[in-house]
């Protein structure tokens, strides 16, 4: 019988033939991926499909939420941070296609450093400034709605005036106390000086007692915040937005000080 087919000639030291390998799926990273349509990045973030289109010379500016300063909140509070007011403020200021701001606000307050810095912001802007007051403008959120050439207030929205709360450890010596009467006093001197109240109305809601449940303090609701003088209207958006252009047809300048 015949035997193997065996070469007689072998070439020493061929190395064996590699086993075939299996081919390998294309990653599925970025190649080939085509990024989202406006469409799908305003269903995404805005959840709905079309948003208006529309190039306007009034820039809505909103302070939601809590007003977040030095301190970071937790991640399940709602903020508004800000370092991120104060650039879009530098902005507004420079860019000469707007030619007014409309602040919308429903605040709860927060730090009192932070509210004041973006209230002495928007009073010397060059521009002229409308705030409306929806839902709330609570604590620290009374300076920066009265920091605008006209503010309105909702009819059901509410405003909180009460004194200045610290939170974590007090050292209790008369310097603590001082400091909180500055304080204290930095932010009833802006309210007097940009609003239509009187200091000693002001105190007088500030410390009063009996309103609100573990605090003194007064609650003002639509309409009695125009009456004690703290908002110059009741109205809405169409109101604010009105009065925006009428300030900007009129040529009028920024905020600055009523008193």
């Amino acid at each position: 019988m015949p035997g193997p087919d065996i070469n007689p000639n072998p070439v020493p030291n061929q190395p064996a033939t590699p086993p075939p390998q299996p081919q390998r799926e294309p990653a599925r990273g970025n190649i080939g991926h085509r990024p989202a349509s406006p469409e799908v990045e305003n269903i995404r973030e805005l959840g709905q499909a079309n948003i208006p289109d529309f190039k306007s010379e009034i820039h809505c500016l909103q302070i939601v939420g809590q007003i977040e300063g030095h301190l970071v909140m937790p991640p399940q509070n709602k903020t508004t941070k800000y370092e991120h007011i104060i650039p879009q403020l530098v902005a507004v200021e420079q860019d000469p296609s707007i030619k007014g701001l409309l602040v919308v606000l429903n605040t709860v307050g927060g730090d009192v450093e932070a509210g004041l810095a973006i209230a002495e912001m928007l009073v010397s802007m060059s521009k002229p400034v409308v705030s409306l007051v929806l839902g709330g403008g609570h604590s620290i959120g009374v300076p920066v709605a009265v920091a605008a050439n006209h503010s309105f207030i909702a009819e059901t929205a509410t405003m909180t005036i009460h004194p200045i709360r610290l939170t974590g450890m007090v050292i209790g010596v008369p310097q603590t106390y001082e400091y909180l009467d500055k304080m204290q006093d930095r932010v009833i001197r802006f309210i007097v000086e940009h609003a239509n109240i009187s200091e000693q109305e002001l105190r007088r809601l500030m410390f009063q007692t009996g309103e609100l449940a573990r605090d003194i303090g007064t609650i003002l609701v639509g309409q009695d915040a125009v009456r004690v003088g703290l908002i110059d209207e009741v109205g809405g958006l169409a109101s604010a937005v009105r009065k925006v252009k009428e300030l900007i047809a009129a040529g009028s300048p920024g905020p600055g000080r009523r008193h």
